[in-house]
């Protein structure tokens, strides 16, 4: 709801501040008073277009700041945009615009971008006037009003047509990745019968390294084996000859201390000779080396080289891609079944879908008669009788709202054809059209606030009066600010604000005030009886308001 309006230098206001309560507000004053500079305005803090054109003569800038009660939907939307609403604080909207262009929006005291405010502004106030093409006019959201109206309940078509989504999306994937695959399939064949024909191991680079290395340094030290083994031989004779003076020192050594310590030597020089041999055996068959084992060798350790490099991986990961690949291979083979089943899927979800937006459809159809219904019997009180309303409910595109295109359509003469509201209705007769699908719609769908620019335009009377009871009955429900050159609607007004013109000859100025009592009636009488108020219309006036 609206709380306060404070505008400076726009236009011809140069400052004004008001305050506005719940229930029906009327705003009068003569023609050209200026009840379009204070719409404008509004519209401007809402995020309408910023035309340097509305700043006031000689002044820099013009600024205009709306505060409004809170709800539910405006804190969920400022709290998305990282505004968090400060616990009961107001909403307070601001925008400036400076005379040489460019203009600033606020939220809060924190600056937003235009689009957030209008965003914001859609929420908070609806207006409507003879020209208006926003709200019930745009055919977009009239499905939004249907189902708020037929108070319908969107979950199951909104999560069956996810599932449907994912569905459809899981089988193209696979359609594509069976296709590609498939385009493959020769390749596969013959990279897995190739890896399967060579028949990597993990590991087993290394181990094939490792191995040819150690034979391909006992080749080096073939020759020099040889020569060891010339040498053994020739050690050995001579251990013999050692073996048999140990023999005889022995029978000799106890005659001479030198003789026994000869033998020892002797002995020492038996047991590290026969040392030596085991050694160079052992060393002998630890280098040995097999030369067709070690060729075996490096023409594998090579095979798996160049594998490797083909497929541009490890050695060691040949195993690995292998079973890949195989992999690959038996999801070809087995691709058409497993597709099968997404498709079976993907109908299943669909059929949920389509099961979903048809209970949807009827549920919409059936509140287009009641909502069709409701506005006709609007319609002849507002000297519409000859016209005709309808709602119409017809197939769409398949979306998260169902799969109907809802569109209001109207016919102003006995015989003409059906067609869209803002292109069949005239101005007088658009703003009551308006008027009686928002009293029908009064309980779903509405802004906390409501303007009604001149919706009384060229009617009177009996019509009048109907305007006037039925725009009570709405701001019943939702905060309503109406600009009237009507009495009957005036004196429907739970409050009354008067908006004029003054000059002093050199600067004009629009002004806007709250009326009391008396002064609200004296004003009724004005717009009764023109420039001289009478006794009669006073009187008149009192009546009405009475009434």
């Amino acid at each position: 709801m609206l709380l306060a309006l404070s505008i400076r230098d726009v236009v011809l206001i140069e400052a004004l501040d008001l305050d506005f309560a719940d229930g029906l507000t009327v705003i009068t004053g003569e023609t050209g008073a200026g009840k379009s500079i204070l719409l404008d305005a509004l519209g401007l803090a809402l995020g309408s277009r910023a035309a340097s054109g509305l700043v006031r003569q000689g002044a820099g800038a013009a600024s205009v700041t709306a505060t409004f009660e809170r709800d539910a939907v405006t804190d969920v939307l400022l709290t998305e945009n990282g505004i968090g609403p400060e616990p009961d604080e107001p909403l307070i909207v601001r925008r400036t615009v400076k005379a040489d262009g460019g203009s600033r929006a606020f939220v809060n005291d924190v600056a937003v971008s235009g689009a957030l405010l209008r965003t914001l502004g859609e929420g908070l106030v609806e207006i409507h006037g003879q020209h208006d093409d926003r709200g019930l006019l745009a055919p977009a959201g009239h499905r939004a009003l249907i189902d708020a109206f037929a108070r319908v309940d969107l979950t199951p078509v909104r999560t069956s047509f996810a599932a449907m989504r994912a569905a459809d999306a899981a089988l193209a994937e696979a359609q594509d990745a069976l296709a590609n695959a498939e385009a493959d399939r020769d390749w596969l064949t013959h990279a897995v019968a190739e890896l399967d024909a060579l028949g990597p191991e993990a590991g087993e680079e290394e181990a094939l390294a490792t191995s040819r290395a150690a034979m391909q340094k006992g080749a080096k030290i073939a020759d020099d084996l040889e020569a060891i083994d010339t040498l053994v031989a020739a050690a050995d004779g001579g251990l013999s000859k050692l073996r048999q003076a140990a023999r005889a020192l022995d029978r000799i050594a106890g005659d001479h201390p030198q003789l026994a310590e000869a033998l020892g030597a002797v002995d020492r020089a038996i047991i590290e000779g026969s040392f030596a041999e085991d050694y160079l055996r052992a060393a002998s068959e630890a280098l040995s080396f097999d030369p067709a084992r070690l060729d075996a060798e490096e023409t594998r350790l090579f095979d798996l080289r160049a594998m490797a490099r083909k497929h541009r991986v490890q050695p060691d990961d040949l195993a690995a891609l292998a079973a890949e690949l195989r992999g690959k291979l038996s999801a070809i083979e087995a691709g058409g079944e497993g597709l099968a089943a997404l498709e079976r899927d993907a109908k299943v979800a669909r059929t949920a879908y389509r099961a979903a937006a048809d209970a949807l459809s009827e549920a919409r159809r059936t509140a287009a008669l009641r909502l069709d219904a409701a506005v006709a019997g609007e319609l002849v009180p507002l000297k519409l009788d000859a016209a005709r309303f309808k709602t119409v409910v017809a197939g769409g595109p398949e979306s998260e709202n169902g799969a109907d295109r809802v569109e209001f359509e109207v016919s102003t003469n006995p015989g003409a054809p059906f067609g869209p509201l803002l292109k069949i209705a005239s101005g007088g007769e658009l703003s009551r059209f308006i008027l009686a699908l928002k009293v029908a719609l009064a309980e779903e769908g509405a802004a906390a606030t409501m303007i009604f620019d001149e919706i009384d335009r060229g009617v009177g009377g009996a019509v009048a009066s109907a305007i006037g009871e039925r725009l009570s009955r709405l701001a019943a429900k939702t905060q309503l600010l109406v600009v009237t050159h009507s009495p009957q609607v005036a004196a429907r007004g739970d409050h009354h604000l008067l908006i004029a013109k003054n000059s002093d000859g050199l600067v004009t100025r629009t002004n806007l005030r709250t009326l009391d009592a008396s002064e609200r009636r004296e004003e009724i009488a004005r717009m009764l009886s023109g420039a001289e108020v009478t006794d009669e219309a006073r009187a008149q006036a009192a009546r009405l308001v009475a009434a």
